[in-house]
């Protein structure tokens, strides 16, 4: 099963191209190092929030647009081995001096593979999601992932993606676990649905809402209050 890192960062608007470039210019070298797949999206619909949301999380300022990304590793080993040589290799070190975004906002983490349902495309527009989830809850909450990743296909995305914390760290300023007000007891999840474009999403997302069968069955396996989601546009997948 897939084995993610996932990253949600704040980024100057205006830097929107320096961004690209630099992930651009790190992707062959994550490459070698072992990541499958790296996905950088720019946020694009990304609401405010009652209790939490994705500015919220990485303290965006005015002027700065929230990035999520994720890279996809074969399982946890090759995700160890390759942040292994991302820390010894001298490049690395060259290419951190010009970050185009304040990292020490960036909040990341491990995360295996709860579900993925996919048929094999890969996306033009994303929705990401953070949440925190009881661990008693966790089979609860993989059920109910899974029946509605058979709606959200069937109305048009091509990969629902659900990951469970299993590499979490806390940080100095940001992190998931603060992201999403978690408490004792609770793991963060983070996933992500795409589709084949923002339209196909924006009709996919109507269809569900208005379709009764995919209304919750009981009392929902976590705080929805907590969660938070987005809309965000690809600007690297390789």
């Amino acid at each position: 099963m897939t084995y993610v890192e996932g990253f949600v960062l704040a980024v100057p608007a205006a830097n929107k191209d320096s961004y690209k470039a630099h992930a651009e210019q790190a992707q062959p070298l994550f490459a070698e190092f072992g990541v499958a797949r790296m996905v950088e999206t720019w946020g694009d619909d990304v609401p405010d929030g009652k209790v939490t949301d994705f500015k919220g999380a990485v303290q965006a300022q005015d002027g700065e647009t929230v990035v999520f990304s994720w890279f996809e590793y074969p399982s946890r080993a090759a995700r160890d081995a390759a942040n292994a040589k991302m820390m010894s290799d001298p490049r690395m070190k060259d290419m951190g001096t010009s970050m185009p975004f304040d990292g020490k906002r960036m909040i990341m983490g491990g995360f295996e593979s709860l579900l993925d349902e996919s048929d094999g495309a890969r996306g033009a527009y994303v929705d990401g999601f953070v949440l925190p989830v009881p661990n008693d809850n966790k089979e609860a909450y993989r059920t109910l992932a899974a029946r509605m990743a058979v709606k959200f296909r069937e109305y048009g995305a091509v990969r629902v993606v659900e990951s469970w914390g299993d590499d979490v760290p806390d940080g100095k300023v940001t992190d998931y676990r603060r992201a999403v007000k978690a408490v004792d007891g609770e793991n963060v999840v983070f996933s992500w649905i795409e589709w084949p474009s923002k339209a196909v999403r924006d009709d996919g997302w109507a269809k569900l809402m208005a379709d009764e069968s995919s209304k919750p069955d009981g009392e929902m396996p976590f705080d929805g209050k907590r969660m938070f989601w987005g809309g965000f546009e690809p600007i690297l997948d390789r």
